[in-house]
């Protein structure tokens, strides 16, 4: 169920404009569950040029939907925005499902807003091990060191010059490279 909140700036929010972005917006309840209740805010504007803007927000928790279209017609860009908005949804909902990760707190928020359905293709990932890693301040070559005498791949370091977090890693061409945070 959608509730909504339409605002005219410049514009008188007739009946027939109200019923007209309901019925545009009301579209994209598909893609939520039945029990989802979810907020639109539209926003009309019209300026001297007779040029009109319409703006259209839906906050789902931390991920939120908006577009917005300018041109000479209102009715066309309702249109316009909610084909917009549809596209996000369906953008975001490709990703979620692709991805399918559950503990994540954007993927909570689609996962309860749209109906997932998982692929066969999609790879389940988890988090198996955590570790903690005390950084102490070293130069590049300590970390070399370090890095070929536990054997790894990579290596997490402080740089003792400026005191930034480093990624020290081993290329395929046997070389190092460096991430710098910045």
């Amino acid at each position: 169920m959608i509730k909504y909140s339409i605002r005219g700036e410049n514009i008188e929010v007739t009946d027939a404009i109200r019923n007209y972005v309901e019925s545009k917006v009301a579209k994209i309840e598909k893609y939520f569950n039945d029990d989802q209740e979810l907020n639109a805010r539209v926003n009309l504007k019209v300026y001297r040029e007779k040029t009109a803007k319409v703006e259209v927000t839906i906050p789902l928790g931390s991920v939120t939907l908006r577009a917005e279209d300018v041109s000479q017609d209102m009715y066309g860009s309702i249109d316009l925005v909610v084909d917009k908005i549809e596209r996000q949804i369906r953008k975001n909902k490709t990703k979620i499902a692709k991805k399918h990760r559950e503990k994540t707190p954007t993927s909570q928020v689609f996962t309860t807003a749209f109906e997932v359905e998982p692929s066969e293709e999609s790879v389940e990932t988890h988090v198996v091990r955590t570790k903690h890693v005390d950084l102490k301040p070293m130069d590049i070559e300590e970390a070399i060191l370090q890095m070929d005498l536990l054997g790894h791949d990579f290596f997490i370091f402080t740089d003792s010059e400026d005191g930034q977090t480093n990624v020290l890693y081993k290329r395929e061409d046997g070389e190092y490279g460096l991430i710098e945070a910045k």
